[in-house]
């Protein structure tokens, strides 16, 4: 990687979730603040989500679509719920999985979940559809009014395009809000701070930084969904990482900052 000496990044995240690609940027020599402009927090209605849970353990989905970490945790939790709670665990669901790209596989391997589907492409809702199969007469999995069922645990600021997108294939989508997305505010020091590079990894964080920040800042996007979120609330996008991990995030930033005086 580029020497990043001298150069300043702030990454927007929880300190969990940053410390993979913190360790890479200073590793390269830039100054890297780490302050989240989002937090998440319990669905309003866990009632629901466990409900949901409790139709995937009994086999009443074809499919279930992972599209963020955040809804891996909420799922596993909701095992748990006192209105749902089971021995039975999702690992051994009779239900198929999909995830939108590495770290939700990841975050599904860790619940012992191997997921069936991934894109081959584009880590997003764009590129789970581009990959996802038809309801197929020749599959009796996903024949009938149950084979049809794909369940979507989405945070409640999710856009509908998966669930159109699911639909105009053939299948029956059910969302059910796994999670909340809530405002985490900057600390005074950091909105008052000069930084070279913004890391964006969703259009919440994307949206928070315009908002709390400023639009003064390049950013670099984690992929194409963000950038566009990016450049909607008036964002300068200096790179795009060309996958949604910790390495090409840091090889966006070097890419960025070679681009910067």
């Amino acid at each position: 990687m580029t020497d990043l000496t001298g150069r300043t990044v702030l990454l927007p995240r929880s300190p969990a979730r940053a410390a993979g690609l913190a360790g890479l940027l200073r590793r390269a020599g830039a100054e890297v603040t780490v302050a989240p402009v989002i937090e998440r927090a319990p669905a309003d209605d866990g009632d629901a989500l466990a409900a949901a849970v409790s139709d995937v353990l009994a086999g009443r989905y074809a499919w279930v679509v992972i599209t963020s970490v955040n809804a891996v945790e909420a799922l596993t939790a909701a095992q748990h719920h006192p209105t749902g709670a089971t021995s039975a665990t999702l690992a051994a669901a009779p239900v198929r999985w999909a995830a939108v790209g590495p770290a939700t596989v990841r975050a599904l391997a860790d619940a012992g979940i191997a997921a069936d589907l991934v894109p081959d492409g584009e880590a997003s809702a764009d590129g789970l559809v581009a990959t996802f199969p038809a309801p197929s007469s020749a599959d009796p999995a996903s024949t009938g009014p149950v084979g049809t069922r794909v369940l979507l645990p989405l945070g409640d600021r999710a856009r509908p395009t998966l669930r159109e997108a699911l639909r105009a294939l053939g299948w029956a989508p059910d969302v059910v809000t796994a999670y909340r997305t809530v405002r985490s505010d900057l600390p005074a020091d950091v909105v008052g701070a000069r930084y070279d590079i913004v890391v964006v990894t969703s259009g919440s964080v994307a949206r928070e930084i315009a908002t709390q920040y400023g639009t003064h800042a390049p950013v670099v996007a984690i992929g194409r969904p963000s950038a566009e979120a990016a450049r909607e609330a008036g964002l300068t996008v200096a790179a795009v990482a060309d996958r949604p991990t910790d390495a090409a995030l840091a090889a966006a930033v070097t890419t960025a900052c070679e681009g910067e005086p």
